[in-house]
């Protein structure tokens, strides 16, 4: 019998196999039409629902003490109905992607099952990106029309900033009547204050001991307390103001775990639901999970 010698390390190359990868390599493994219309429709979706949650928000927040939830419970719900919120939004954009997007031709399940995933996160990123972008502009332009609005109360003097409450506890007279003089013309120490406690609680810090000792002789002068009393409540009013800004601080941190969170699971979601889309699409999805 004759035999066929073939050199050694040769690679027998199928024609099929030629033709698929032509084939695939001719189709885009990106889709960027349908990860827009994904992103788009979050960010639609999302907008809906922040207006709704707005809404509930509203309604469930009562400015009257013992009324309404409580600072907890609605912390708690604000987080749940952000995480939800992205569930949803994220899903749907996710499964836009996958389900409109063009279909490969000769391409590995696994390499289909990858791509979906990607067109899914694609999705949910532009979307992400995109509502920075929208939100980045109105909040903006609100910091604009608060900064201007500051200017101009500046000139008027009448100023009012988140320390003007506690130079107003620190300055309340025992005696209302016998206080209005003193506080008509007073009004250069009550704007000093304001400016010393905005720079002394700046950056977690506090009044220092000859901040505090000028506060307390600045009260005295203003209220008619003795000088024990005045130092006695600015001391209080020092430790008020750590208390309110610690409380302050812990919300805003516990808010940006919250939106981490809600994050990441839509990133999922999306991913997920844009594998659904597209094996519905390619009329796959349903003989893989009969398989499974």
């Amino acid at each position: 019998m004759e035999q066929v010698m073939r050199p050694v390390g040769a690679v027998v190359v199928d024609e099929a196999v030629i033709a698929d990868a032509a084939m695939e390599s001719s189709v885009a493994g990106v889709s960027w039409a349908a990860v827009l219309a994904g992103a788009v429709t979050s960010c639609a979706l999302t907008l809906l629902l922040l207006s709704f949650g707005a809404g509930i928000g509203f309604s469930v927040v009562s400015p009257w003490s013992n009324s309404g939830v409580s600072a907890t419970s609605f912390e708690i719900g604000t987080g749940l109905y952000l995480i939800v919120m992205a569930m949803i939004s994220s899903a749907l954009g996710g499964y836009m992607a996958g389900r409109l997007r063009n279909r490969w031709i000769g391409v590995e399940s696994g390499e289909v099952l990858f791509r979906d995933t990607a067109h899914g996160f694609l999705a949910w990123a532009l979307a992400s990106v995109l509502g920075a972008v929208l939100l980045a502009s109105p909040a903006t332009s609100l910091l604009g029309g608060a900064s201007a609005g500051a200017v101009q109360a500046s000139n008027s003097s009448q100023t009012s900033g988140p320390m003007d409450r506690y130079v107003d506890m620190l300055l309340r007279p025992e005696n209302p009547a016998a206080g209005e003089a003193a506080n008509a013309n007073g009004g250069d120490s009550r704007q000093e204050l304001v400016r010393l406690f905005n720079a002394d609680f700046r950056n977690a810090g506090e009044p220092s001991a000859a901040d505090r000792s000028y506060v307390a002789k600045v009260v005295a002068a203003r209220t008619g307390l003795s000088q024990a009393d005045a130092d006695k409540r600015v001391n209080d009013v020092v430790a008020q103001v750590k208390t309110d800004l610690d409380h302050a601080r812990k919300a805003a941190e516990h808010l940006a775990i919250w939106l981490t969170l809600s994050l990441f699971i839509g990133a999922f979601s999306a991913a997920l639901a844009a594998t659904e889309g597209g094996g519905l699409r390619d009329g796959t999805w349903g003989r893989a999970a009969l398989r499974r």
